[in-house]
């Protein structure tokens, strides 16, 4: 299903765009999103994207604004970070609990979005995507408590549900698990090694000595969908 520049984001022939939702996303993802949709209107929800495929410039973009201090670092439970108080290790440590190495986000493969309900937000607002949003008394814990219990339908399952010491929780990421599945499996730390050596990162050298640990870390150690949902 994926070549290496499919797996890595170099590469947008996997992916198409829809509308409803506005999204780009894997083709063989967009007919059960359009579904997940289309049942989510019907009980009062409008179903939004606010990211769906991301490419490996992109997402080195973002790594590189983080390494160089210019967009916000967190910590795990959201708190801002000194970027130039840390330690080059704990500086890639800190990027990897809320965004993924370019090449190994999972929004390379078209299978993955961020979702929200417009109609619980103000005209013209947009979303933080931060945990609060989405819990008790959140604007999109109604949202949140729905997919829970119907994205199975759809092949849609959380892959950061829990935290296994890898990326932090995040509610609003949710995984078309039959094109997802196959992806990860093929990722592996040479073919993510081969990106990374192509592209201009920031902190390279701190990262490929230890990119076997942070490929398990924070590639493999993901919540498994439940078999029923990888065949959905």
């Amino acid at each position: 299903m994926f070549d290496p520049l499919q797996l890595t984001g170099r590469s947008r022939d996997h992916v198409v765009s829809i509308d409803p939702p506005r999204a780009v996303v894997h083709r063989d993802t967009a007919a059960a999103l359009r579904a997940m949709h289309a049942a989510a209107r019907a009980d009062g929800f409008e179903l939004r994207v606010a990211s769906g495929f991301r490419d490996f410039d992109r997402q080195a973009a973002i790594w590189n604004a983080k390494w160089r201090g210019e967009r916000v670092l967190l910590d795990p439970v959201g708190v801002p970070l000194d970027a130039a108080a840390l330690s080059p290790h704990q500086r890639v440590d800190a990027i990897l609990d809320w965004s993924a190495l370019p090449g190994a986000s999972r929004h390379h493969w078209g299978s993955e979005v961020d979702l929200f309900d417009a109609a619980a937000l103000p005209e013209g607002a947009v979303p933080d995507l931060v945990p609060a949003e989405f819990t008790a008394g959140g604007p999109f814990a109604p949202l949140f408590a729905w997919l829970v219990e119907h994205a199975a339908t759809f092949g849609f399952f959380r892959p950061y549900a829990t935290d296994r010491g890898g990326v932090r929780p995040e509610p609003w990421h949710w995984s078309h698990a039959p094109v997802a599945a196959q992806a990860l499996a093929a990722l592996d730390a040479t073919l993510l090694a081969d990106a990374l050596r192509a592209a201009p990162i920031d902190g390279l050298e701190h990262v490929l000595p230890r990119l076997s640990a942070l490929h398990a870390r924070y590639v493999l150690a993901v919540d498994a969908p439940p078999a029923a949902v990888v065949v959905a």
